[in-house]
């Protein structure tokens, strides 16, 4: 059963934090969404389409099978952790009928489902605050075929696989795959995007894309991508990933979306990032973070959250750090913001000399201040604990894809813009709304 409707059911729930900076002990709401040997025959119908009659102990599964080069269909274009102010609490899981009934992998693989029949489901929820998943994890197996086929299962559920090849100019091949899913009723569906891009200059890409929705309402959307190219300015490879991932509520006001980046070049250059937001019913909440290492020596970081009621509330904590050569700064805020307006916040700070001497200050809207030195040992990243090597180490299937071969005497366009890249300061940020 290719993609019966017990294979759609997933797992999404709610997960707490909280913000433990502020004497205000406020709290914010995430939300985290939790393959008989085939024997058969051919013939053709009476529309003269080829059709296999797929024999298994448990389905009789109908198989169309149309040949061709398939159609275009446009696609688009960490595992890490990052240390974090918050506290986790246990998840509450949305209301689920089939939740408790069989495990996940009886759900998403029945045990008698006859190969090469239809696509095996894949697909569930994205998780909460997981990063960017090598490829490895990805599943990526591109048909080395055109291909459009459907089929029925005994449930009468349908699924349909297709494949193809896009050309373009400059020697662009984009290979794809395409499938998916839906139970008899349309309650349930999935699809899932397999795609590889490579170009003349060079240029490599591999991606995904995932979508579904269950019988309760929830539905969920995931894409993941992974690039090599090499950087027109400073003509070093570079190798870019990044993933979004949301999912939504089908009986609350409730969801979240999160969007990871991670960016690597040969000499150690290295830019991380994630935007996130998030909602349950009456509370809101929003977290932007970045990373960026020069290569040199030179690390910044920065965190800003912040939340909100329907009521009004409002509270955040963020923080920044600079440091080169042992000598650098931090500083940062924690706020709250009361239904009526009032307004506490602590500000702080630290400079850090290089010579074990330390500054010390701050102060608060309730007559808080300090104003010290104190003898401390300095301590910052300077290089990120997931590097170059890493990724490289982790990017063979990427490393891998042939790019279409090159006539003799042609030779790849390239582009190199404008103008060269902005400082890292003028950098675009986030699409979320800034802190209060």
């Amino acid at each position: 059963m290719a993609a019966s409707s017990s294979g759609f059911t997933a797992h999404l729930g709610f997960k707490l934090s909280r913000f433990s900076s502020s004497p205000f002990h406020a709290y914010s709401h995430g939300l985290e969404s939790r393959k008989k040997k085939r024997r058969g025959r051919l013939f053709l119908d009476g529309n003269g389409v080829r059709v296999s009659r797929i024999s298994c102990c448990c389905s009789d599964s109908v198989v169309r099978r149309a040949s061709g080069s398939g159609n275009s269909v446009e696609k688009p274009e960490e595992k890490r952790s990052h240390r974090s102010r918050f506290q986790a609490i246990p998840a509450l899981p949305f209301p689920s009928h089939q939740s408790r009934f069989g495990t996940k992998q009886e759900k998403f693989y029945p045990r008698c489902t006859p190969r090469n029949t239809g696509p095996q489901s894949r697909d569930t929820p994205p998780k909460r605050d997981t990063g960017i998943a090598n490829e490895k994890d990805m599943g990526i197996n591109l048909l080395k075929e055109n291909v459009s086929e459907t089929g029925t299962n005994e449930d009468g559920s349908t699924w349909f696989r297709e494949s193809g090849e896009d050309l373009g100019a400059n020697g662009y091949r984009c290979r794809w795959t395409k499938m998916g899913g839906r139970s008899h009723d349309d309650s349930t569906q999935w699809e899932e995007t397999w795609w590889e891009k490579s170009d003349w200059t060079g240029y490599k890409e591999l991606g995904v894309e995932k979508s579904g929705r269950n019988a309760e309402g929830d539905s969920w959307w995931e894409t993941w991508q992974e690039m090599l190219h090499q950087d027109e300015w400073s003509n070093l490879a570079r190798i870019e990933r990044s993933a979004q991932k949301q999912a939504k509520s089908g009986t609350e006001n409730a969801g979240w979306y999160e969007k990871w980046w991670e960016k690597y070049d040969a000499k150690g250059w290295t830019e991380k990032g994630a935007n996130k937001y998030g909602r349950l019913n009456e509370q809101s909440w929003w977290e932007k973070w970045g990373e960026h290492y020069d290569g040199r020596g030179s690390v910044t970081k920065w965190t800003d959250k912040w939340a909100e009621t329907e009521l009004g509330t409002k509270w955040g904590d963020k923080w920044e750090e600079k440091f080169f050569a042992g000598i650098g700064s931090r500083h940062g805020e924690t706020w709250h913001v009361s239904p009526i307006g009032g307004r506490w916040s602590r500000t702080w700070g630290e400079e850090h000399f290089g010579n074990g001497k330390v500054h010390k200050y701050g102060k608060s809207t309730t007559s808080e201040s300090w104003d010290i030195v104190v003898d401390e040992e300095t301590y910052y990243e300077a290089e990120p604990h997931y590097g170059w090597a890493d990724v490289v180490g982790d990017s063979s299937q990427l490393l891998s894809i042939e790019p279409r071969e090159r006539p003799p005497g042609v030779y790849p366009n390239l582009d190199f813009g404008p103008s060269p890249p902005p400082p890292v300061d003028d950098l675009p940020g986030s699409p979320l709304p800034p802190s209060q």
